[in-house]
């Protein structure tokens, strides 16, 4: 069972039309729940001062990843600070930026992608907090939508087998490798977004694996 969208009624644009999409049922299971994996690149951690740089979406539809579906932006912060030190981490440069998409623009597209589903995200209070930030800014309102996140499934599975992870047991990267998913570069909007999405399939796997297992007879 989830908690479903909540809108806001200073929402316009495009968050108000993402709120009179049709939506499933507030007794959608997560099985049956369609999910949109996403992420973003950003110049810091503290929305409140720092910047998107970049955002990344992969659709999921029960046990597919829906890669016609996916969507990739560049976001031109035209006057905005320099990306600084922070390029080290994401590759994105000033000027490339510069030939990016308007930050309305670029939240419009994502939000016509989410519209009907679930956030999935790994960590995912990073795309909630920034892209709640850019709503805010641009459509009068924050961004209210179900959120499965695959960082905190994994830390509760380690933490049932009483492994208490830190920080870096729970990096994106090394979650993966105990999934035996191949390794990705990181720090790619898109890449990530699809990295998330993979691990969150292979997590059901290994989930109903566990389940059928523990039903056979001795």
């Amino acid at each position: 069972m989830f908690k479903m969208f909540r809108r806001h009624g200073t929402a316009t644009g495009a968050l108000r039309d993402f709120y009179d999409a049709p939506r499933p049922a507030a007794d959608t299971t997560l099985e049956q729940l369609p999910l949109l994996a996403v992420d973003v690149e950003t110049t810091g951690l503290d929305a409140a001062k720092d910047r998107v740089l970049s955002i990344g979406w992969v659709p999921v539809n029960g046990g597919e990843i829906d890669l016609s579906g996916s969507g990739y932006e560049l976001i031109n912060t035209a006057g905005a600070d320099s990306v600084g030190h922070s390029a080290t981490i994401h590759g994105l440069t000033d000027e490339e930026l510069s030939w990016g998409t308007r930050p309305d623009v670029a939240v419009d597209r994502l939000l016509r992608a989410l519209a009907g589903r679930a956030l999935l995200a790994h960590y995912a209070s990073i795309e909630r907090e920034f892209l709640g930030a850019l709503c805010r800014e641009h459509y009068g309102s924050g961004l209210s939508v179900p959120v499965v996140d695959t960082f905190a499934i994994e830390r509760r599975r380690m933490e049932r087998m009483g492994t208490f992870p830190r920080g870096e047991d729970l990096r994106l990267p090394r979650v993966r490798a105990r999934y035996e998913l191949p390794e990705y570069r990181s720090h790619n909007a898109l890449t990530d977004a699809l990295a998330c999405a993979e691990l969150y399939l292979a997590m059901k796997a290994r989930a109903q694996a566990s389940t059928l297992k523990a039903m056979q007879p001795l």
